[in-house]
């Protein structure tokens, strides 16, 4: 889908649909009012009769009004104050529900009399290019019977002149961050017998090829074998799928300038090892991998924009199976910092792979330090599937991510590291073990990774209950949190 931005009177605009919001109370704004008198007032005409209230997402289609150029205008309902962020998402795929039914291949968007609770132009902007964008979303690449092509091709957002720079930027980001989110969906719904370690390898190397300020190194087994990647290696082991470390270089900054760094648990496909899972559900084990299709995305967005920094991005993917040469409950492994772990439970592996990664992100000498996780169950539990868990070892960062994730509507919410649960995993034989027990599964799982990450800012975002929706026909990878993270970037940009 094309997006624009013009700075034209509705009632002149030839279009197939035409959008205008309608207040509660049947009341009209500026644009709606231009259109009524335009058309001599058929808007009000109609809405004597009460077809409409104007309660926040309803929808009324009108045919050949006369005296317009537009085909159609579609009234939806504004409210009777200024709208929520998820007020307004619901109110725009209300929009986006009638519009891609329709024949028309374009439409008109005049919402500019919609008021936001703490946004501005660009804030609204952004918010309502994303979830169209976002909603366009489609994931047929395995059906034989695909979907017909919807006929809606264009949209175009109508803006005062005072606003439309910041209209436009708002639109051009919120399609970047939507080409990030699409990849990261793309990656996260595709099945575990293709999307594999070396299949993510080569995703990079694409990626790569594509751009020139862009580099990528693949370490392979061998190589992570003669770096003392102990930890991640383990969880590898029983899987006939090599591991990788996929490590992406962006340079937009200035040459010698410390990089930010994005960290990805990417494990293909999750069994939980010789700690085997429960078969019911499995099958959504393919998304453990989001953590590091959250981070090809946001590299993704990052692209498209061009931003003028330096970014570090390393995947730490793996796939972890039970066989004969499995890891074992029990066993000791020595992680690439040199400290010894007892795995207790072969399920709590990506803390394995991460903590091997956050090492080798020392070398870059990072500015901060971002790793992105499916990492626990027990952060559903904490915080459902609205937000994301957060912990770090930095208080800027931490704030810098809370007051992103705002900005972007996609919300984490911080839980502490204290010293307390750190004790949790002591072991008797081992210098840490890779589970605290059940109590704080999330925040201990934190307090692992707390361990690996001293030699600079670090922040840990568990995306367990953010990454997929679960079950039925709208399952699938959400994209979260490439807007975030891609916010948090914008910031430092």
């Amino acid at each position: 889908m094309q997006f624009f931005v013009k700075n034209i009177r509705p009632e002149t605009a030839k279009t197939a649909t035409l959008v205008l919001p309608v207040g509660e109370g049947r009341s009209l704004g500026a644009l709606a009012q231009a259109v009524d008198q335009a058309s001599a007032g058929a808007l009000s005409q109609l809405l004597k009769r009460g077809d409409i209230s104007g309660k926040p997402g309803q929808t009324l289609l009108l045919h050949d009004l006369p005296n317009l150029k537009a085909a159609r205008v579609l009234l939806v309902g504004s409210g009777k104050e200024a709208l929520s962020d998820r007020q307004f998402r619901k109110l725009v795929a209300a929009v986006h529900g009638v519009l891609k039914g329709l024949g028309g291949s374009d439409a008109v968007l005049a919402l500019g009399d919609i008021q936001l609770k703490g946004r501005d132009a660009y804030g609204k902007a952004r918010l309502l290019v994303e979830t169209l964008a976002d909603g366009g979303y489609q994931f047929e690449q395995f059906k034989s019977q695909k979907a017909e092509p919807r006929a809606l091709k264009k949209i175009t957002l109508l803006a005062d002149k005072a606003e439309l720079a910041e209209v436009e930027r708002g639109s051009l980001h919120a399609q970047a961050i939507a080409s990030g989110m699409a990849f990261t969906r793309d990656l996260g719904n595709l099945p575990p017998n293709l999307c594999h370690p070396s299949y993510l390898a080569d995703q990079a190397r694409a990626l790569a090829k594509a751009h020139k300020n862009l580099k990528v190194e693949i370490i392979d087994e061998k190589k992570l074998k003669e770096l003392g990647a102990g930890a991640f290696l383990a969880v590898a082991q029983g899987s006939d799928q090599p591991p990788r470390m996929i490590v992406l270089d962006y340079h937009g900054g200035k040459k010698g300038e410390k990089p930010f760094a994005l960290v990805g648990k990417g494990i293909t496909f999750d069994t939980g090892g010789i700690s085997l899972k429960p078969g019911l559900g499995m099958d959504e084990m393919k998304y453990d991998m989001c953590g590091a299709a959250s981070v090809f995305g946001t590299l993704k967005a990052v692209l498209e924009l061009q931003l003028p920094i330096n970014l570090v991005c390393l995947l730490a993917c793996a796939e972890n199976m039970p066989s004969g040469g499995a890891t074992r409950p029990g066993d000791i492994v020595t992680s690439m910092s040199g400290q010894t772990v007892e795995i207790l439970n072969t399920d709590a592996e990506g803390r394995l792979v991460l903590c091997d990664t956050l090492t080798y992100a020392e070398r870059f000498k990072p500015q901060a330090v971002i790793d992105v996780a499916t990492l626990t169950g027990a952060c559903i539990v904490a915080l459902g599937s609205h937000a994301s868990g957060l912990m770090g070892n930095n208080e800027e960062l931490l704030q810098q991510l809370l007051k992103a994730g705002r900005s972007a509507d996609d919300r984490a919410w911080e839980l502490p590291l204290f010293d307390e649960y750190q004790e949790q995993l002591d072991s008797p034989f081992a210098d840490i073990a890779n589970i605290g027990g059940p109590k704080a599964g999330s925040i201990t799982a934190g307090c692992f990774l707390s361990r690996f990450a001293k030699q600079y800012p670090w922040a840990h975002l568990d995306i367990a209950g953010t990454a997929w929706i679960s079950g039925g026909k709208e399952k699938g990878a959400t994209g979260k949190p490439v807007p975030l993270l891609t916010q948090y970037l914008l910031d430092r940009a």
